[in-house]
């Protein structure tokens, strides 16, 4: 997960595409995200997913800024920051609303 972007945060799309947190799954069967989302506990933005496939024990990067999904890159197409740098809760949840995971992280 990197969630402060390395350099200045500018606002570039050099900087927000910087800014991500990685998704893996975990099993060995591929998985189909669409109607899943993304959301954070700190800014609470969430980023929605269409057909989105991750292959079994495949990981996928989800930038914030703009960008074209491929097989292990995700954008969110945003033109500002969604996670906090000092501390935030990344929270997948799947189509039906039941929470995959959670992540928190804090600098102290």
């Amino acid at each position: 997960m990197q969630v402060d972007s390395p350099g200045r945060d500018d606002g570039s799309h050099r900087s927000l595409n910087a800014e991500w947190v990685t998704m893996k799954n975990t099993s060995r069967h591929t998985v189909n995200r669409k109607g899943w989302a993304l959301t954070s506990e700190r800014s609470h933005k969430t980023c929605r997913f269409s057909n989105l496939r991750l292959a079994g024990r495949q990981e996928m990067r989800v930038h914030t800024g703009r960008g074209r999904d491929a097989d292990r890159d995700a954008y969110q197409d945003r033109r500002a920051y969604v996670w906090d740098n000092r501390r935030d809760t990344a929270t997948p949840r799947d189509g039906h609303r039941h929470t995959i995971d959670t992540k928190h992280w804090s600098r102290r």
